[in-house]
């Protein structure tokens, strides 16, 4: 976690533009709980993981469409359902707070 500070903190220094999402809430089984990070620059670079997969994509596109705004959202990010035919690994629940610096 000290990494993400560390990122968050030079990134402002230096006028970045980025995201970062917090995993806030969860429900039943997920990949990270509660207080999970990970940041979104607009260069494409990522640090840190609220888990992977197909529901860190769907937190990818919502952070840049943010990105540099003065726009925070909370995603829901529901790993119980089937994506494209293959058995989701989790079956948890995850709500995740993305917000622009």
């Amino acid at each position: 976690m000290k990494e993400i500070y560390t990122e968050m903190t030079e990134a402002l220094k230096q006028g970045e533009s980025f995201a970062v999402a917090t995993v806030v809430a969860t429900k039943g089984s997920t990949p990270r709980k509660a207080g999970a990070k990970m940041l979104f620059f607009d260069s494409g670079r990522i640090v840190g993981t609220i888990g992977g997969g197909c529901g860190e994509a769907e937190i990818w596109q919502e952070a840049m469409a943010i990105i540099g705004g003065s726009n925070s959202k909370l995603v829901t990010v529901d790993l119980t359902e089937d994506v494209e035919g293959d058995d989701s690994i989790c079956g948890g629940i995850m709500e995740i707070l993305i917000e622009s610096m």
